[in-house]
């Protein structure tokens, strides 16, 4: 299906690996104009089209550097992806009470503040191209677990905004959408997966295997990178119009209620 992007601008954040290099890929290879940033770029992103900017997102500073930056590249921009995310489970995973209140900030400055910041700063642009922002939150934020308490509030911040900008900016031309991807397999993930299998004696395999039982993953493993992308990419193309507002689950059937 051809996708209407051909000659599209797009920025994307946290681009360099995982779910966001899918979405830079999968973008440039319909014919959009891509910047992406992150803090460094990866041997995979260089190999792709798109021009890459060094920026820590969890800054205002390194998110209005981005948005500039893909500005005075490409002019207005068509598309916004607020991809970026994550955190450290060494300071943000475990019991609420441990949390401080450090871990908390920096959970929401990546994962909140930084999409605010940059649909702030790309909004007069965005308005003028009758744009598209397409925010990526967390299955975490509607079934949130017993851990990981900062990133799914955070996450589920992100929803809440996105359904009110969609409300605000919808009549204005400007079409708002998340996309929550459930447990998928990015290094990232890969890397807690090695780290479990060497300390229980298993092989990754069966790591990633037990990680999909304990997702309740119907699709019996883990969602690719590159099948939420998909997703991303039709949510801010001209044929996901009717999307405004919506929030798409990725999770490979993880998420068991209506």
């Amino acid at each position: 299906m051809d996708l209407d992007l051909k000659g599209k601008t797009a920025l994307v954040t946290g681009g360099s690996r995982g779910i966001g290099l899918s979405t830079v890929r999968a973008l440039v290879a319909e014919g959009a104009r891509v910047v992406t940033c992150a803090r460094t770029p990866s041997p995979e992103l260089r190999a792709v089209d798109a021009t890459f900017v060094a920026a820590d997102l969890a800054t205002p500073g390194g998110v209005r550097a981005a948005v500039d930056t893909a500005l005075g590249t490409l002019g207005d921009l068509d598309i916004l992806v607020n991809n970026a995310g994550g955190g450290d489970p060494a300071t943000q995973a475990g019991p609420f009470a441990d949390l401080t209140d450090t871990a908390w900030d920096e959970a929401f400055d990546l994962n909140f503040r930084a999409a605010q910041r940059a649909i702030k700063h790309a909004l007069p642009s965005l308005l003028r191209r009758r744009g598209t922002i397409v925010n990526v939150a967390s299955v975490g934020a509607v079934r949130p677990g017993a851990d990981l308490h900062a990133y799914n509030a955070a996450k589920a911040a992100l929803i809440t905004l996105s359904r009110g900008l969609a409300e605000e900016l919808g009549p204005k031309g400007v079409r708002v959408t998340t996309v929550s991807p459930g447990p998928t397999l990015t290094r990232a993930y890969q890397s807690r997966a090695a780290r479990r299998a060497e300390q229980s004696g298993a092989s990754q395999g069966t790591a990633l295997a037990e990680a999909a039982r304990a997702g309740r993953m119907t699709l019996g493993r883990l969602v690719d990178p590159d099948e939420v992308a998909v997703q991303i990419v039709l949510a801010a193309s001209p044929k996901g119009h009717g999307l405004l507002g919506a929030n798409i689950r990725v999770d490979g059937g993880s998420t068991k209620s209506v």
